[in-house]
C-alpha cells in the first residue's frame, strides 16, 4: 500500500476504533471477543482500503462490518465455550452509583436474547433508525419495531429486579 493511503487508513482506524469496539463489546458482552471482531473487520478493511474512496458512506460500511463479525462470532461454536464461570473481577471506584447502574445495563443487556440485544444496541447506543437497523440485519421493519419493543420492556423487568434487590 502506498505510504499516503497507509496514513490515511491510520488516522481513519485511530479515530475510529473505540467507537467500534464499544460496538462490538456491547453486542458480545466480552472484550476479548470484541478485540478479535474489530481487528478481523479492521483486517478486512485494510486489505480493501484501496478501493474503499468508492464506498460513499464509509463509516456505515465499517460500521456494517463489525456488526456482520459479531453476528457471525455468536453463531460460532467456540464463541459458546467458555474457560471460567464467571470474568474475572474488574477494580470499579468504590460507590460510584453512575458504574453500579453502567454494570446492572450490562448485565441486563447479556440476559436478552442475542436478536434482542442487538436490535437495542444498534438502535440505542448507535442511534441507528429501524430503517437502517431492518437493513443491516436482514429483518423487516416491524420485525426491529417488535423486537425493540419486547427487548425494552425485558431490560425494565430486569432492571427493576436488580434494583429492588439491591435496595432490599
Amino acid at each position: 500500500m502506498r505510504p499516503d493511503r497507509e496514513e490515511a487508513f491510520l488516522q481513519y482506524v485511530t479515530s475510529r476504533k473505540q467507537r467500534l469496539h464499544r460496538v462490538a463489546y456491547h453486542l458480545l458482552g466480552d472484550r476479548d471477543r470484541a478485540d478479535d471482531a474489530v481487528q478481523h473487520t479492521l483486517t478486512v478493511l485494510y486489505q480493501r482500503w484501496s478501493r474503499m474512496h468508492e464506498v460513499a458512506n464509509l463509516d456505515g460500511y465499517v460500521h456494517t462490518m463489525v456488526v456482520h463479525e459479531c453476528l457471525r462470532d455468536r453463531r460460532r461454536w467456540l464463541a459458546r465455550v467458555h474457560l471460567r464461570a464467571a470474568p474475572p473481577d474488574v477494580p470499579v471506584a468504590a460507590a460510584d452509583p453512575e458504574i453500579e447502574q453502567r454494570m446492572l445495563l450490562r448485565a441486563a443487556l447479556r440476559e436478552l436474547p442475542d436478536r434482542q440485544r442487538t436490535v437495542l444496541v444498534l438502535r440505542f447506543l448507535c442511534d441507528l433508525p429501524v430503517l437502517e437497523v431492518a437493513d443491516l440485519l436482514g429483518l423487516a421493519e416491524g420485525t426491529v419495531k417488535a423486537h425493540t419493543a419486547k427487548g425494552l420492556d425485558a431490560l425494565r423487568r430486569r432492571l427493576d429486579t436488580a434494583t429492588t434487590r439491591s435496595l432490599a
